[in-house]
């Protein structure tokens, strides 16, 4: 390419070619700018590496990050961690991080619940501490990440693993008295100030997809909830200390 040197002059013949072709130049990119826009993240964006710090596997550029874990007293390891997190980044890049990261910690993709769909991906694992799940989402933002592991010798240590291909369910009772709850039909007596510990917080094995339970109470008006379950999750159902439900809790 050629370069005009300090001091000297282009010829005006010159220097309007160029003027045009800038122009046309200008026109074309706008004219075509929509069809460009999906193929500008992946030219513009930089190589997802691994944070160190996080709890699970996850980039170390993100615009969005939460951990969540449920536990047990007496047990040091918790029963199921979550991570969620935006990253600026195509989905495709994404999934490419995960499946290297992953791959190199001995998760084995399982192809049982696998959806692969324009702009949506969740694939299954078995991995070394237990079943694990990832979901990724497209977002105006870049991808939404959906990361859960789970830890199968703390469920068992814990009593909450369900038996195979059955899903469960567990209740605590904050309240000072007694309460009675009805799960799919059959009454249910929780006793007073009984959390999740076992065995005295109530554990049931139910088959997966939907089931009902009610809390009564003497005066009160009946409160109908439904949970849809699957295989291999066990969930809470806790009375709060002012005898209502509190929203459902994934144990495991």
């Amino acid at each position: 390419m050629r370069t005009a040197r300090p001091g000297a002059h282009i010829r005006d013949h010159w220097l309007a070619v160029g003027c045009g072709l800038l122009l046309l130049a200008v026109c074309m990119l706008g004219a075509s700018a929509s069809a460009w826009v999906p193929h500008l993240t992946p030219l513009f964006s930089a190589g997802l590496t691994l944070d160190p710090s996080a709890a699970l596997p996850a980039p170390a550029r993100y615009s969005f990050r939460s951990t969540h874990t449920t536990e047990m007293a007496g047990i040091e390891a918790p029963l199921r961690t979550r991570l969620q997190t935006t990253v600026s980044a195509d989905l495709a890049d994404v999934l490419a991080f995960y499946r290297n990261e992953l791959g190199r910690r001995g998760w084995q993709e399982q192809p049982d619940g696998t959806i692969a769909e324009r702009g949506h991906i969740r694939l299954a694992f078995a991995a070394p501490l237990g079943p694990a799940q990832l979901e990724l989402r497209k977002t105006d933002s870049g991808t939404s990440v959906d990361l859960v592991q789970k830890n199968r010798e703390t469920a068992t240590r814990a009593r909450v693993m369900p038996r195979p291909g059955q899903a469960a369910v567990m209740f605590s009772n904050l309240c000072e008295t007694e309460t009675i709850i009805t799960l799919d039909g059959q009454a249910v007596t929780l006793p007073a100030r009984v959390r999740h510990e076992r065995p005295q917080a109530p554990f049931f094995n139910l088959s997966p997809g939907e089931h009902s339970y009610a809390l009564k109470t003497a005066g009160g008006a009946d409160r109908d909830v439904r949970i849809t379950l699957a295989a291999g999750d066990t969930w809470e159902v806790t009375v709060g200390p002012d005898g209502a439900f509190w929203s459902p809790l994934q144990l495991y």
